[in-house]
């Protein structure tokens, strides 16, 4: 019988293809045994999102707020044996995050009520490390529920993230214990503080006390969610949102929605080893793909990003806010990629969202609506459906200066633009203007100012007619950015030496350049004087990841024979999927001439080094 009901249902995939294109596939579809590929791309045109994917989408800009026991101990990942009573803002304002969230655009926002040390936001009954122990608001505080009620009042849909990896539990490792545990954590934050619009989860996980390393349930911890807050979107290890594949603030060129990536979570995630893809794979929907996939799912993806070098606040961070032009670089490379924004504004230490970060975002929106409040073509918001090969011509204002397109499809019919070319007429002849791959929810594209007197969009190639719903022109003012020349070393490293080596690809100053070696070797660098010295900042390769240092140890000498170990972490955290310049602060300053970066494990634990730039920090 169950092999009749799958004949059927193949036979109908099929003959759906030769339908004029009416069926959809909601979320995800699995192909019939021995499909064409042109079936199977027809098939791929008609897969659509769920009413909350649709949702999550059109909100483009979701706000993350790490905060919690790793802002009073100045750690990014915490080792789970801080003392509760660390936790103590003086002056916290969820309504402060909340409004000044609102009021930058943001339509989502994502509370870390736990992070990776185990330390509950809320007074949770399944551990004493919780703020029920803190010295904040005499142990009665919750600081879900102060951030939930924020959301309500500003009218921002409210979402938790609950980090499966917890270093403070006891039972993590003992898999059955500890599944049983974080599903009453999930139960009561998805119970008690009203509806929930976005559950993140990522997939951190290690060894527990006892050696062993924890099985997650992932099954069981979407069924908790589906029954409780069936409307809730599911990130990252769920199956409604996927990640981008990095943490530097951009989407990929060529961003399916609708893509052969299967949810890391999802019992058919094997088609991701069989096919060779990863969530960093630059090719996720390609034709070739699909012709090998066995199914595809509507798996959008979100681009999260830090507003500061860290996740959580730090004060020395003070000087290095995104500026507004790096957060507009990133809303053309994240939601204008067909993604989502997800951006962390890290708490500090009061409880407040820092006066910087404030105004930098509230500038940003400024920027953002300014820039798009007026479409310089006019029936742009008309729906057009476009064949492959089809062109369609768009009126632009008299004397109108643009230098930035936007375009989207309804993704409520599927997402099905491979390539587009858009031209500009002027002075009597079309001349080229831009270019684009996949359109999806949205693509923005920047090209030399100009002034047309009209464009023509044609629609290279597509999966099936494109249903284009947005066509705009607009002016973007050129911002100056000055976040590229963040300072990496507090020093001039012209006189720098390495010592026994000639190479100083290092210590160049130029961070293009990248010091390779196919072992974990040591850098010791000779800085030819004694320096006082607090610090040190490493800065990995832009682009061939591979000899990243994770963990290291920092040592000091005056002589080059005495060695000192430098008070610090010992793990540059998440630097996998944040590549950008770590900066190190040691517990103490340290007379130094000499220093050695050794590095004890790599990123994905091969047997070599990489090292684009060492900086010195003095302050």
């Amino acid at each position: 019988m169950k092999r009749l009901f799958s004949a059927l249902i193949a036979l109908a995939l099929l003959s759906s293809c030769d339908n004029a294109q009416q069926e959809y596939f909601t979320k995800s579809v699995t192909f019939p045994e021995g499909a064409t590929i042109e079936q199977k791309i027809d098939i791929a045109s008609r897969i659509v999102p769920t009413p909350q994917q649709l949702e999550w989408q059109n909100g483009e800009l979701t706000a993350f707020l790490h905060f919690g026991m790793n802002t009073f101990t100045g750690k990014e990942w915490g080792n789970g044996r801080e003392n509760p009573e660390l936790f103590n803002p003086t002056e916290l304002d969820c309504e402060q995050w909340v409004r000044s969230l609102k009021e930058s655009g943001f339509k989502y926002a994502i509370l870390t009520a736990k992070h990776h040390d185990g330390f509950c936001l809320w007074p949770t009954a399944t551990t004493e490390h919780s703020v029920k122990n803190s010295p904040w608001r005499d142990g009665k505080g919750d600081v879900v529920k102060e951030f939930r009620d924020a959301c309500d009042k500003y009218g921002v849909k409210f979402g938790v993230y609950l980090s499966p990896w917890d270093r403070n539990a006891e039972c993590y490792g003992d898999s059955p214990a500890y599944n049983k545990l974080f599903i009453e954590q999930l139960t009561e934050l998805l119970t008690n503080y009203g509806e929930v619009y976005e559950v993140w989860f990522d997939g951190a996980c290690a060894e527990g006390p006892n050696g062993k390393r924890q099985w997650y349930d992932w099954q069981a911890y979407f069924e908790v969610i589906h029954k409780l807050q069936p409307n809730a979107v599911t990130a990252i290890m769920g199956d409604d949102v996927r990640w981008v594949g990095n943490e530097g603030g951009w989407g990929r060129e060529t961003e399916w929605s609708a893509t052969v990536y299967t949810p890391d979570s999802h019992p058919n995630a094997s088609q991701n080893g069989e096919l060779g893809i990863n969530a960093m794979s630059k090719d996720l929907g390609s034709r070739e793909l699909v012709a090998k996939a066995k199914m595809m799912y509507w798996y959008p993806s979100e681009v999260d990003v830090s507003i500061r070098p860290g996740w959580f606040y730090h004060a020395e961070e003070d000087g290095r806010v995104r500026s507004v032009a790096n957060l507009v670089d990133i809303y053309f490379q994240s939601v204008g990629r067909n993604s989502v924004l997800l951006l962390n504004i890290p708490p500090d230490r009061r409880g407040l969202l820092h006066e910087t970060d404030v105004e930098n975002l509230k500038q940003f929106n400024q920027y953002i609506n300014s820039t798009f409040e007026n479409n310089f073509i006019s029936n742009g918001d008309k729906l057009s459906k476009l064949a492959e090969g089809e062109s369609r011509t768009y009126r632009v204002a008299k004397d109108a200066i643009v230098n930035t397109l936007l375009v989207q499809e309804d993704i409520a019919q599927g997402q099905r633009v491979e390539s587009f070319l858009v031209e500009a007429y002027s002075n009597g002849k079309w001349q080229y203007l831009t270019e684009g791959t996949t359109i999806g929810y949205k693509r923005l594209l920047r090209f030399s100012d100009c002034q047309p007197e009209k464009i023509r969009l044609t629609i290279r190639s597509s999966r099936g007619d494109a249903n284009i719903s947005g066509v705009g022109l607009y002016y973007a003012p050129m911002l100056e950015d000055n976040s590229s020349s963040v300072r990496i070393n507090d020093l001039d490293s012209n006189s720098w030496s390495v010592v026994g080596s000639d190479d100083r690809t290092a210590i160049d100053g130029n961070r293009e350049s990248v010091w390779r070696s196919n072992a974990l070797t040591p850098l010791v660098v000779d800085m030819g004087k004694e320096e006082e010295i607090k610090g040190f900042c490493y800065v990995p390769a832009k682009e061939n990841l591979t000899g990243t240092i994770y963990k290291y140890r920092f040592s000091v000498s005056t002589d080059g024979e005495k060695w000192s170990e430098c008070d610090c972490t010992g793990e540059m955290s998440n630097i996998k999927h944040n590549p950008i310049p770590y900066f190190v602060r040691f517990g103490n300053t340290y007379k130094a001439r000499y220093f050695r970066l050794e590095p004890l494990q790599e990123i994905d634990g091969n047997k070599c080094t990489s090292i684009a730039e060492v900086g010195i920090l003095l302050q």
